[in-house]
């Protein structure tokens, strides 16, 4: 039988290769948004990984190896041959909605490598950011609706996995554009320069990127962690081990997405080295509670169903821990929130 330590090697690399596959396609999708000629393009990923101090290569051996030590105390389940990443047969509306978002993330980022390769976002306005992201995001929430799962037809649709996963994304993502982005302008000297209508002095379009962004987050996470979960019997050892993968994977899937956008010249830090490797932990805390707390999402071995008023609930506690671990690390570093802007306005 396979050693746990085997199993992990297999579940990492997985994940590895599906999050740098999302990092090559979109880095080579904004390498060509700099530049018209192949022959230029390395030169472009190079001033890319230029900006990528050494010291990464050294967090990223440290997590690895402290996964890889973590799972030798793991003792495989006697039913390990049930074994498995996505939501099975058992759970059929979590199984439609993570199949549909795993799937539906290969077509916004392809979507977003078509438009940044040939530089479209160079002749947007406020109108054509609202229209593509927003459009991006619609079929999101139109799959509990009109691809929900054979055996939830029947329910009403407010009562479908698929629409309490959008309502919980969608309000984790509200919170924290409307909220955490100012951490992020205060901590990180982060800044937007496109322009577009704005909540809160948030470009109200990227409300909508998070969206379906934080919707193929959260499917992969809720695949590792499940991977863990069933292969795994449970006890101190396997929440050792799940802590520490969230902590890791939390870390670099903030990573992943501050180096794909570098690219992108309309969002820009005073100090993109300190982005790299302060900004993913500090971007990092939002998915240290969500991973986690989404996962339980009607998940049948953690107990029933949630109303849609109980996830509501929980998406607002989720947000809540996260703003106010956010603000404890700007009081902890002493630097002042400042939250410019209007509830509602153009910015060009």
């Amino acid at each position: 039988a396979p050693t746990p330590a085997r199993t992990l090697t297999r579940t990492l690399t997985l994940a590895l290769t599906l999050t740098l596959a999302l990092i090559l396609a979109l880095a080579l999708a904004l390498s060509l948004a700099l530049t018209h000629t192949l022959e230029t393009m390395a030169d472009v990923i190079a001033d890319m990984l230029s900006d990528v101090p050494p010291e990464m290569g050294t967090i990223f051996l440290g997590m690895l190896a402290g996964l890889a030590a973590a799972a030798q105390l793991l003792t495989r389940r006697k039913d390990a041959a049930a074994s498995t990443w996505l939501a099975g047969a058992d759970q059929p509306g979590k199984q439609a909605y993570e199949h549909f978002a795993a799937w539906y993330s290969v077509v916004w980022m392809g979507a977003f490598g078509v438009i940044i390769a040939a530089q479209l976002y160079e002749q947007f306005t406020e109108v054509e950011y609202l229209g593509v992201l927003g459009g991006l995001a619609l079929p999101l929430f139109l799959q509990p609706v009109l691809a929900p799962a054979q055996a939830e037809r029947s329910l009403p649709f407010w009562k479908r996995y698929g629409f309490k996963a959008n309502a919980w994304i969608w309000i984790y993502s509200f919170i924290g554009n409307y909220w955490y982005t100012h951490y992020f302008f205060s901590v990180l000297k982060a800044n937007y320069t496109f322009p577009s209508w704005r909540l809160n002095y948030v470009p109200f379009c990227l409300y909508l990127a998070t969206h379906f962004y934080f919707s193929s987050y959260h499917v992969l996470s809720n695949a590792l962690l499940r991977k863990v979960a069933t292969t795994y019997a449970a006890g101190p050892a396997r929440w050792v081990f799940s802590a520490l993968m969230v902590l890791c994977l939390s870390y670099a899937t903030a990573f992943m997405e501050t180096f794909t956008i570098a690219g992108f010249p309309y969002y820009t830090f005073e100090n993109r080295s300190m982005a790299y490797t302060v900004g993913s932990a500090f971007y990092g805390i939002y998915f240290i509670y969500s991973f986690p707390m989404f996962f339980l999402l009607d998940e049948r071995s953690y107990g029933p169903a949630r109303t849609l008023y109980e996830t509501v609930v929980d998406a607002c506690g989720c947000g809540m821990l996260i703003l106010t671990t956010l603000d404890l690390v700007r009081l902890a570093l002493s630097i002042p929130l400042t939250i410019p802007g209007s509830l509602w306005e153009l910015v060009h």
